[in-house]
């Protein structure tokens, strides 16, 4: 089985944030939260925050957003119309069916790229419609989700633009760091 990451890596940026800025164009309240939630990516990045830290800061307020905003799937699809274009090319060229995207991103935004890439299989944080987190999918967390879905799967390949996904390349039988268009085999 092949295993993506999909942000920096099938998709050229942070969805989440391109998202964020998307609905800030529809919604100018949400400008005052642009420098807090820079840096909690840049946290993130920096593997300075853990899974329980972003939940305690974050998820409330991502909560409410999702839980008051009923057009949030409509809205997730028309910035998929105007998104598609950052899908790195590389991805046709290795893509095949039994290909799993594993994710940070949340699962409604998931299910509709995914959808439209042909991509079967994908796993990634889960936003209740009451706003409650279930599951951040980042770091060791990607790995427990993965053997819940595939218990018995092996990951032949893994794509990652990161090391803050170090648990999912430490089971995987080969891992590659993308940067950019660039691959680079690294396990």
């Amino acid at each position: 089985m092949n295993v993506y990451d999909f942000d920096n890596t099938i998709y050229d940026g942070e969805s989440v944030i391109d998202f964020f800025l998307f609905y800030c164009k529809k919604d100018k309240s949400l400008l005052k939260y642009i420098p807090s939630v820079f840096l909690a990516l840049m946290k993130y990045k920096a593997g300075n925050v853990t899974i329980e830290q972003a939940l305690s800061k974050y998820g409330e307020a991502v909560g409410e957003f999702y839980k008051n905003n009923e057009q949030i799937n409509e809205d997730m699809k028309i910035f998929w119309d105007t998104h598609m274009h950052k899908i790195k090319p590389f991805y046709k060229d290795v893509q095949s069916d039994d290909d799993l995207v594993i994710s940070g991103s949340p699962e409604f935004s998931l299910e509709i790229i995914c959808k439209r890439l042909g991509i079967k299989r994908y796993i990634g944080s889960i936003i209740e419609k009451d706003g409650s987190i279930p599951r951040l999918c980042i770091r060791e967390a990607k790995v427990k989700a993965f053997f819940e879905e595939y218990p018995d799967a092996e990951i032949e390949n893994f794509y990652t633009d990161s090391v803050n996904d170090t648990p999912l390349i430490e089971i995987s039988k080969n891992a590659y760091l993308v940067k950019g268009h660039k691959i680079t085999k690294i396990k």
